[in-house]
């Protein structure tokens, strides 16, 4: 069976999974409960399930019947109430999706403890036992202000944690990016980090992390930064090195303006397209861009632009030429070449859903609904489709061979896609 070992698959977020069985008939599989929110995607690995919860556990389930193998509880998450602002209750623990090492046989996971400390945690996969933790608040940082909403990525001998701030912008809180070494499968050795230089926010917050390259290259977006004549790296494309320097940028020409509306180009990650050279990159004011993988471009070097939807948050996937993107007032097919775009369909019951792809069919969650779709990847025609009770904003899946799991409010659901 094929592992789903980071958010959309791997690090290089591409969302697609197996294309066999092809989907026929899907049927539920199972539901289980867990004791907190969860807004981690799941994770699938040597077939059991890994889900997170907002409550700082961590649970492994049985792929087949959902029944928990084990379950690992992190310490007592933040109080919300006590947060300056946000919009996780009542309270915050796990929200950033882990990273599992298969390899290695070691999961990392972010959790936000009482007391304000974000602590990496490494545990084994095959019985969630502690295998090393270490703290990975940015030197200089808040860590009340800062939320680690973005899924982990592994590569080039690091676990790379993005932070930003909590909705409603409160606090001196930046973006970060930390890369904790992880050779031979455990947290050790100095620290990387990049830190973005504006006076305050430009957070690194989507749900979808950080993108890793064929390279190794660290592709990530940034949101809205503090009122500046001087460009500062907010609301832009970057791309660093494995040790987390600036090798080059993108930003849109009406940068200020973002700034200024809080109209963020960093609430979706960056997808990164091998096979055609290019990037695509879309924000909260629905304009996707078009990016050269070798030279970002700076400020207003796109390759192309178009705006495509009213604004997208949460995370792409891609496959072969189709990108998919989260947008609110509709799922979107962007069709790319290397020098174009254009948009092959819109789903326009599914908003902020972002996709994956698997048994030959895009899934994606309607949040307005808490309604899972069934797509085809040709038209967006509805293939199937089944209420989940509940989901969250950046809601998100994992897929393997037979079956789609979705996380849905306190509970799992598994489908099986051709039963």
């Amino acid at each position: 069976m094929s592992d789903w070992v980071e958010y959309h698959g791997n690090h290089g977020r591409a969302g697609v999974g197996p294309s066999m069985p092809a989907i026929h008939n899907p049927i539920r599989a199972w539901t289980s409960n867990v004791d907190g929110d969860v807004y981690a995607s799941p994770l699938i690995v040597n077939n059991r399930v890994i889900v997170a919860t907002e409550n700082n556990t961590v649970y492994s389930l049985d792929l087949v019947s959902g029944r928990a193998l084990w379950t690992r509880h992190l310490g007592a998450p933040v109080n919300a109430r006590t947060l300056p602002c946000g919009n996780i209750q009542p309270v915050t623990g796990i929200t950033g999706t882990p990273a599992a090492d298969p390899d290695s046989g070691r999961l990392y996971v972010v959790a936000f403890l009482s007391g304000y400390h974000h602590m990496l945690f490494t545990l084994s996969l095959s019985d969630g036992s502690l295998l090393g933790q270490r703290g990975v608040d940015p030197a200089g940082s808040n860590p009340v202000v800062e939320q680690e909403r973005g899924a982990l990525a592994l590569g080039s001998g690091y676990v790379y944690v993005p932070f930003g701030g909590l909705l409603g912008d409160c606090g001196n809180y930046h973006g970060y990016v930390v890369g904790v070494p992880v050779s031979a499968g455990s947290a050790g050795g100095p620290l990387v980090s990049y830190t973005t230089p504006s006076a305050r926010e430009s957070g690194i917050w989507s749900s979808m992390g950080p993108t890793i390259s064929d390279s190794g290259s660290v592709f990530v977006s940034t949101g809205n930064g503090s009122d500046s004549s001087v460009f500062d790296y907010s609301n832009s494309v970057l791309q660093l090195s494995p040790q987390l320097r600036v090798q080059s940028f993108f930003a849109p020409s009406n940068w200020r303006a973002l700034d200024a509306g809080d109209v963020d180009l960093g609430s979706v990650g960056v997808a990164v397209l091998p096979s055609l050279g290019v990037l695509v990159s879309i924000g909260k004011e629905g304009v996707a861009y078009l990016l050269s993988a070798s030279r970002l471009g700076g400020v207003g070097g796109q390759l192309a632009a178009r705006r495509v939807c009213a604004g997208a948050w949460g995370g792409t996937a891609w496959m072969g030429s189709m990108v998919f993107l989260p947008c609110s007032d509709g799922l979107v097919a962007l069709s790319v070449t290397s020098s174009s775009m254009s948009v092959a369909w819109k789903a326009s019951q599914v908003h902020l859903g972002s996709a994956i792809v698997a048994a030959g069919a895009v899934w994606v969650i309607d949040v307005d609904t808490s309604t899972l779709y069934a797509l085809s990847p040709a038209s967006g025609a509805v293939l199937f489709r089944l209420g989940l009770g509940a989901s969250q904003h950046f809601s998100t899946g994992a897929a393997t061979e037979g079956y789609v799991v979705e996380p849905a409010g306190r509970k799992v659901v598994a489908i099986a896609t051709a039963p």
